[in-house]
């Protein structure tokens, strides 16, 4: 399916690749976050930090220039939170 029109396909091209990068972000963020989990555990430390997730969610609110509205980031990052939990779990019980 090809886009006759130019503006169309580079716009379509880019919001493509920005896809990427955030597929890209989030497989990262799940690593960091595995690796974090694993040695917090070798430490007798809990995983799950909700003072974290609480500051993590205030700092970028703070750093947000938008147009993402404050509550679409609550949003998306209470559900990238949920996600990341759920993925480092199903991640553990595959090893």
């Amino acid at each position: 399916m090809s886009e006759p029109d130019p503006l169309i396909r580079q716009l379509r091209e880019q919001i493509s690749d920005n896809d990427r990068a955030i597929v890209e972000a989030i497989n990262t963020r799940l690593k960091l976050v595995a690796q974090l989990k694993s040695y917090k555990e070798s430490r007798g430390l809990s995983f799950v930090d909700p003072e974290r997730e609480e500051w993590m969610l205030s700092y970028l609110t703070r750093a947000n220039r938008g147009p993402l509205s404050a509550e679409g980031l609550q949003e998306i990052f209470s559900e990238i939170l949920d996600l990341t939990k759920r993925e480092v779990r199903r991640t553990d019980a595959e090893s």
